[in-house]
């Protein structure tokens, strides 16, 4: 397979999928695409209280990624190669938990209005990691209103990934235990995984570093 041009990380808050992007594109030297949560004015509300605050910030986070990768989709995919912290696709899987019904149905009427196709990443990089994980990450980086995030609610959306990536088919996929991984802070790691993106073919395929380093 040649070098993926648009790379797309995913997984639950927590897992590093930002960090890891951000390393990738320096790896690549190529365009970074960022979902800016900073930027959400209704996120830090609806840590506070979800059923106040869910539907906004669905709504907000959609027309922030339409527009990112509406820019993508006008550009040369043959050109540069582009690093994402998020897949469009999966945008729903955060309606689902966080919306009642007629909620769930107002954003799917927004969303078919759009008419927008997001184009399909060259591979989709799935980071994995318990709850447990998720929460000593998520307390380690101290973002303020992040730490209001509960338990269940983390539970809930590493099952939703679960669900969401085991049915996906839509691209490349590689499914990392990123658990035993430190591909940020850790050379020997994060070359491990470059590797395996880089021999990464059709289909699915999966990265235990600690099986490999066993192995």
């Amino acid at each position: 397979m040649a070098e993926p041009r648009y790379i797309a990380i995913e997984g639950p808050i927590g897992v590093g999928k930002t960090s890891l992007a951000r390393r990738l594109a320096e790896r690549y030297d190529s365009e970074l695409l960022l979902e800016d949560a900073d930027a959400n004015p209704f996120l830090s509300g609806f840590y506070r209280d979800a059923r106040k605050a869910a539907l906004q910030t669905q709504l907000f986070f959609l027309f922030q990624r339409v527009n990112q990768l509406e820019r993508l989709r006008q550009a040369d995919l043959f050109g540069e190669t582009r690093v994402a912290d998020f897949l469009m696709d999966k945008d729903r899987l955060f309606a689902e938990i966080t919306l009642d019904q007629n909620e769930l149905k107002l954003y799917d009427q927004v969303r078919d209005a759009l008419e927008f196709e997001p184009p399909a990443p060259d591979l989709v990089v799935y980071l994995q990691a318990p709850v447990d994980t998720l929460i000593f990450r998520i307390g380690l980086r101290g973002i303020n209103y992040e730490q209001q995030i509960r338990r269940r609610y983390l539970e809930q959306l590493t099952d939703a990934y679960a669900r969401f990536f085991h049915a996906y088919d839509a691209s490349p996929l590689l499914i990392v235990n990123a658990a035993e991984i430190d591909p940020v802070s850790n050379d020997e790691h994060f070359q491990m995984l470059v590797r395996e993106i880089d021999s990464a073919r059709s289909g699915r395929q999966f990265f235990n570093p600690l099986a490999s380093a066993l192995g």
